[in-house]
């Protein structure tokens, strides 16, 4: 497929503010999504990941495409690749969220990038979000999309790389449909994938449901606070492989320098899933 990569290079540099309200109604929603017995009160910190909920527009049903996601164009650039995947993140906690705050984002598009790899042709767009509750600078974030053709159905699973083996820290998780379902609804994230499995088995070729990247960060991320016992400072993540809904996986840890510590989920089969550090 031909690509006018100029012309998509011409969305850097476009911004857009959209503002929200963190409604104890959306995080209980999703404290009792994650299966969490402690209610969350008002003026709580909102836990890391959690703004992710937020901002997200709910578009008419005319302007969605076939798989689920709002057709292109809009803020981000009309590129016509048909997959698009959130690759990965890096995160800075400036300050905290309160539940009940009033809530501002600033994004921009930072670049947009043409490469080739195994799939075909991709591009890459970075988009940097600035997060204000109750007019605090509280969140700093890029994230890294990802758009690429789409595999033959027959084509071979891409090489997979092995997860560490040296973790100190280990849980499992073991994902369903109805997660990925309430997930996918507080999100407004209307992709496919997540639970629809004939459009993921048949339309694009998964053996199952696709596990939310961003759940997985989310998860990770809470289990780094949990293991250190203090909030989030920095927080970065990849996604390497994708998680089904069908069996359990597995997130680690290990101390790194400085008092960080490398974070990855890891697939049944052992390969590695996501790879994320964090510091504190």
């Amino acid at each position: 497929m031909a690509l006018d990569v100029e012309s998509l290079r011409s969305w850097i540099g476009r911004r857009e503010t959209v503002t929200d309200h963190c409604d104890l109604r959306r995080v209980s929603d999703l404290a009792a999504t994650l299966d969490l017995d402690a209610a969350p009160e008002p003026g709580d910190p909102l836990p890391p990941g959690w703004h992710w909920m937020f901002f997200n527009p709910m578009v008419r049903a005319r302007d969605l495409g076939v798989d689920g996601h709002p057709k292109r164009g809009g803020f981000l650039p009309p590129v016509e690749l048909p997959r698009r995947m959130w690759a990965g993140g890096r995160l800075s906690f400036r300050a905290a969220v309160p539940i009940g705050s009033a809530l501002r984002r600033y994004s921009e598009i930072v670049n947009v990038e043409h490469k080739h790899g195994r799939s075909g042709s991709m591009v890459f767009v970075v988009v940097r979000h600035r997060v204000f509750a109750d007019e605090v600078f509280a969140i700093e974030e890029e994230h890294d999309i990802v758009y690429r053709e789409a595999p033959a159905l027959d084509a071979p699973a891409p090489p997979s790389e092995a997860a560490p083996g040296d973790a100190q820290w280990k849980r499992s998780v073991t994902p369903d449909p109805v997660l990925l379902f309430r997930y996918s609804a507080l999100t407004a994230n209307g992709h496919r994938i997540h639970y629809d499995r004939t459009h993921a088995t048949l339309g694009e070729g998964y053996p199952g449901l696709v596990f939310h990247g961003p759940l997985t960060a989310t998860l990770l991320m809470g289990f780094a606070e949990s293991i250190v016992g203090r909030p989030l400072s920095r927080f970065s993540f990849r996604n390497k492989a994708p998680l089904f809904d069908f069996a359990p996986f597995t997130i680690a840890g290990a101390p790194a320098a400085d008092g960080a510590v490398r974070l990855w989920a890891t697939t049944p089969a052992g390969a590695l899933a996501t790879e994320a550090s964090a510091t504190f």
